[in-house]
């Protein structure tokens, strides 16, 4: 067998281990999920190059950066959102600068806590399907929303609102239409990108430049935007193509936010609470740990029938760690295989812990039950996300942020060289 050689400038998993202090399996696993990029040699061999370790080496460095909710200065431009929430992405545009003329959303809950709050404009509740924004044409310059994704009609993927109709979406692209803003930023799940072998996603595309749209749809790890949470969100930007500007997108920091810096000095707060029998194991779960650390009888006792199927379940029972970046939050975290139990107490994360971690500012106020509280902000784009989804939107629009005014970092289109991102 001919002997695989390594060059000289590259690195094995074994020899980047050791470097980063991380077992091999972590290595692998980093690679797998595209938090540390390599190329493949002879035989399958990972190789990592040394600028490749220094960058991923500055962002494990824990609590590297204090928590803060980012803001820069006021303009003029206009932005309306739909499909609004609890408004972590109403916020995040709010900071960046734009002046929210309308919040829709259809859960009641929701528009209390938009309304209750005061600051970035009106929250209606009213479903987008009997929506008409007919007297916004022409005023808007960014319209967003993070509209659920349904499987569409892919018949000759050519008839453009056709193929979407009977979901949200159809609705979503009828309203942009009607307003012809300048601008257009959809969020959703990364699971957007492969839903039905891509069909769903390039429908999207196509329907947006029937419309007359430019679009680049970029995959975002909140962790690397000043979020103190492992989360990732895909963002469809689309410009009107009578813009000649380019599409900026955000760039990616060298640094992460840690819970404790999360969860400095946070405000007490309501919460949810264990069962006695929920609490008695995850005592028994370190710091950082989930079920697979449990006594081996515990295990097979908490996981049920669970335990003889395949998949980490990596989710269930879980702990987080104070010198990482938070889980991505769910909508419950005190439910079964959705655990985010306090780093050092054995609790579920209370309401303000949680929005923390989703940077809402400790004045945001929640309406609702504890319940409808959780799920408010665990359904939300983290402000600070928004924050910099909006300043990119701002510079493609043609209203570039000073530099002192916040640390976005901007790529435009045609920079965007990352094979794992997707450029359309």
């Amino acid at each position: 067998m001919a002997k695989v050689t390594t060059p000289p400038d590259m690195l094995t998993v074994t020899q980047v281990s050791e470097l980063l202090g991380l077992s091999p399996d972590t290595v692998r696993r980093w690679h797998k999920k595209g938090l540390i990029h390599a190329t493949i040699g002879q035989g399958g061999t990972r190789l990592f190059s040394e600028d490749e370790i220094r960058r991923v080496s500055s962002r494990t460095q824990g609590d590297s950066e204090a928590w803060r909710v980012l803001s820069a200065s006021r303009t003029k431009l206009t932005s309306l959102e739909l499909f609004c929430g609890a408004g972590g992405l109403g916020l995040g545009l709010h900071n960046a600068g734009f002046q929210n003329k309308l919040l829709v959303d259809n859960d009641k809950d929701c528009i209390e806590t938009i309304n209750a709050n005061g600051t970035i404009g009106i929250g209606v509740c009213e479903s987008v399907r009997d929506l008409d924004l007919s007297e916004y044409h022409g005023r808007i310059d960014l319209m967003s929303g993070g509209f659920p994704c349904q499987a569409f009609s892919f018949a000759g993927m050519k008839r453009g609102f056709e193929d979407a109709r009977g979901t949200l979406f159809y609705d979503f692209a009828r309203l942009i239409e009607q307003v012809q803003p300048r601008m257009v930023v959809g969020e959703n799940v990364r699971g957007l990108l492969t839903h039905d072998g891509g069909k769903t996603i390039a429908v999207m595309v196509r329907i947006l430049e029937n419309l007359g749209y430019r679009t680049v749809v970029r995959v975002l790890k909140a962790q690397f935007f000043d979020v103190p949470q492992k989360r990732e969100r895909l963002v469809i930007f689309a410009i009107r193509k009578d813009s000649e500007s380019p599409i900026m997108v955000p760039k990616e920091k060298d640094y992460t936010i840690s819970v404790r810096a999360a969860l400095k000095d946070v405000p007490p707060s309501h919460g949810m609470q264990y069962s006695a029998e929920k609490e008695r194991v995850m005592r028994l779960i370190p710091e950082g740990g989930y079920w697979r650390d449990l006594p081996e009888d515990e295990k097979k006792k908490f996981m049920g029938r669970s335990y003889f199927l395949g998949g980490g379940k990596t989710g269930m029972a879980r702990r987080l760690a104070w010198d990482e970046p938070s889980l991505t939050l769910t909508c419950n975290p005190a439910q079964k295989q959705t655990e985010r139990c306090h780093p050092e107490e054995t609790r579920p994360l209370t309401v303000r812990e949680y929005a923390r971690i989703q940077c809402f500012p400790d004045t945001w106020e929640f309406c609702g039950s504890i319940s409808s509280q959780y799920r408010q902000i665990g359904n939300a784009v983290p402000v600070n996300l928004g924050y910099h989804i909006g300043l990119a939107a701002r510079a493609s629009i043609g209203h570039m942020a000073r530099k002192a005014d916040s640390p976005c970092l901007l790529l435009s289109e045609e920079e965007v060289s990352d094979p794992q991102q997707t450029l359309f």
